[in-house]
């Protein structure tokens, strides 16, 4: 029986190291924002997280998580950090490059993720015309609207530094963070919104116990409500550690922007 285990074990772990991580999925989800104005409803916001891009994901893998998102057309796209693993300097310029094609009508938000360094990686992006927002929020206006989005850094973690971000926005603001820890903040803040990635879903989510990442995160993947605030967290695109995804397919978002259900 011990061998019967050994070889499904082996031959999951290939199937996810030669198909499953390179099978994306196109995720289309509703994502309710308290107080959202009635000119929002109905905006599509594409996000794509964690390319990771590295010797073991390619450019091809990236460009083909890029053409799936624009074949949704989103109006509004955000990038959700950890464009390389470590920092190598060595993928910054083709992690921007893959990613160029990007375009939408209101434009592509960057924020950082733990993996990417505060100067070549965020001077990439922008040299793409994507702004990258580091402890920062900016305002757009959408269809005669106003619509904030806030910014931070992964090791922004105190609730007084994102209140301060947060003052003066909108009441329908959302929060971009790479990691989804930092959805406690933004419930004790009535911060209505927050898109995250960081977890990769678990990226090895075993039958029976799970993704073993999940203890540390409030959310490990997809949508959750906690009282008034609104989250969404990618299973991203590429992998770290090792190159394999288990029961967890990489991932291209595009949510559509409502209000709560009535309780």
């Amino acid at each position: 029986m011990a061998g019967v285990g050994l070889g499904v074990a082996t031959g999951a772990i290939v199937h996810g190291s030669l198909y499953e991580r390179h099978h994306l999925e196109l995720t289309r989800a509703s994502f309710p924002i308290s107080g959202l104005p009635e000119a929002l409803r109905g905006l599509r916001i594409g996000l794509i997280t964690d390319i990771h891009r590295s010797q073991t994901v390619s450019h091809d893998h990236v460009t083909a998580a890029v053409n799936m998102l624009m074949a949704e057309r989103p109006d509004l796209i955000i990038l959700g950090g950890d464009y390389v693993t470590w920092g190598d300097r060595h993928y910054v310029q083709a992690a921007a490059d893959s990613l160029a094609a990007l375009s939408a009508p209101f434009g592509i938000i960057a924020i950082l993720g733990n993996h990417d360094d505060d100067r070549d990686m965020p001077a990439a992006l922008a040299g793409k015309g994507f702004m990258v927002l580091r402890d920062a929020h900016t305002r757009l206006s959408v269809r005669g609207e106003s619509m904030d989005f806030i910014g931070i850094r992964y090791w922004t973690r105190k609730v007084q530094d994102i209140a301060r971000l947060a003052r003066g926005t909108v009441p329908h603001t959302i929060l971009l963070a790479h990691t989804p820890k930092r959805l406690l903040e933004a419930q004790q803040l009535a911060i209505p919104a927050v898109l995250s990635g960081h977890t990769h879903g678990g990226q090895i989510v075993l039958p029976g116990i799970g993704a073993i990442a999940a203890r540390e995160f409030p959310v490990i993947a997809g949508f959750e409500r906690r009282d008034s605030t609104s989250i969404f967290v990618s299973r991203g695109v590429g992998t770290v550690y090792v190159p394999v995804r288990i029961n967890c397919p990489p991932e291209v978002a595009v949510l559509t922007l409502g209000t709560p259900a009535a309780p």
